[in-house]
């Protein structure tokens, strides 16, 4: 079963499948969340309120998406590579899309801990 998130507004309603979800990225006032189709659509709200919204409609399956930095909140589930070195985030399946992203050595240090820690259990 899929489960669909709805960003609504004043002038629109946004209805997504928290699979198809990449990431989503600040932009002042506003997010942006990019779908794994490349489709980009505005949300309007902050990052903070953004991830409120996740997590008040996702509840526990919220864990699925991670903040990362004062940009970024990402779907774990998408994280393919992560390279402290170039200070580069890749999200990807594998095969129909892949999304770079920068983010600080700090912040991918941190991702990978939990990452690591995660797959022990």
């Amino acid at each position: 079963m899929h489960k669909i998130i709805l960003f609504n507004s004043r002038d629109t309603l946004i209805r997504i499948d928290i699979q198809r979800i990449a990431y989503f990225e600040s932009d002042g006032n506003y997010t942006y969340f990019v779908a794994t189709n490349k489709l980009r659509s505005c949300l309007t709200m902050n990052l903070a309120h953004t991830e409120q919204a996740l997590a008040s409609q996702l509840g526990v399956q919220a864990h699925r998406f991670m903040r990362i930095g004062k940009r970024y909140i990402v779907n774990m589930q998408h994280i393919y590579q992560i390279d402290t070195l170039k200070q580069m985030l890749t999200l990807s399946d594998g095969s129909s899309f892949v999304f770079q992203l920068p983010v600080s050595k700090e912040a991918l240090k941190q991702v990978k801990a939990i990452l690591i820690e995660s797959a022990k259990k």
